[in-house]
């Protein structure tokens, strides 16, 4: 995918501040399109990112347990109104044959998928589905809480509302014990 062409971003600022009867020149705003175009650039750097590679090392040891990653705080950008929702993922999985990442890479994936347009159903199913494909372990499960500023700011107008969604595959899928399991383990405070 192509580099994020800064310059384009400026003018389309301008025009949206001139749109709604802003004077682009005056000392507050003379600057404003460089400063969002900047900030784009960084909110929508996952962009050009795949989340798999960040599992491209993986590590072998006797544990075939749970490992949960929870309060991974994340960013985004809701693709519906172009407005920031930003909460926590909680991240979990049951290695294979010992196959485990790094805890780090569990929020580095989070990150790179939430660095986009997006929608919350679509990082929570992402993650969940690139954990499986990297790690191929016995079960992936993924709960996302998000507030929304297109539902604080706008319409509806209801700050502090929040968005949980969630992903279970294999075991946490097939097993209801296991997925109480996961799910107790998050709301643990």
């Amino acid at each position: 995918m192509s580099k994020v062409d800064l310059n384009k971003i400026e003018e389309a600022v301008k025009m949206i501040l001139e749109a709604v009867g802003e004077d682009t020149t005056r000392e507050g705003l003379q600057d404003t399109p460089t400063r969002v175009a900047k900030m784009y650039a960084e909110m929508f750097s996952g962009i050009n990112e795949d989340p798999r590679e960040f599992f491209s090392t993986v590590f072998h040891e006797e544990h075939e347990e749970l490992v949960l990653v929870k309060d991974i705080p994340f960013y985004s950008m809701c693709e519906h109104h172009l407005v920031p929702f930003y909460g926590k993922a909680h991240v979990a999985y049951i290695p294979h044959d010992g196959k485990v990442a790094g805890l780090s890479k569990l929020g580095r994936c989070v990150e790179s998928v939430a660095r986009r347009p997006q929608l919350q159903e679509r990082i929570t199913s992402t993650v969940a589905d690139t954990l499986m494909e990297m790690l191929q372990p016995f079960g992936v499960y993924v709960v996302i809480e998000a507030e929304h500023m297109c539902m604080t700011m706008r319409g509806l107008k209801k700050p502090g509302s929040k968005t949980v969604t969630s992903v279970a595959r294999g075991v946490f899928e097939e097993d209801e014990v296991k997925r109480r399991e996961v799910i107790s383990f998050i709301q643990m405070s």
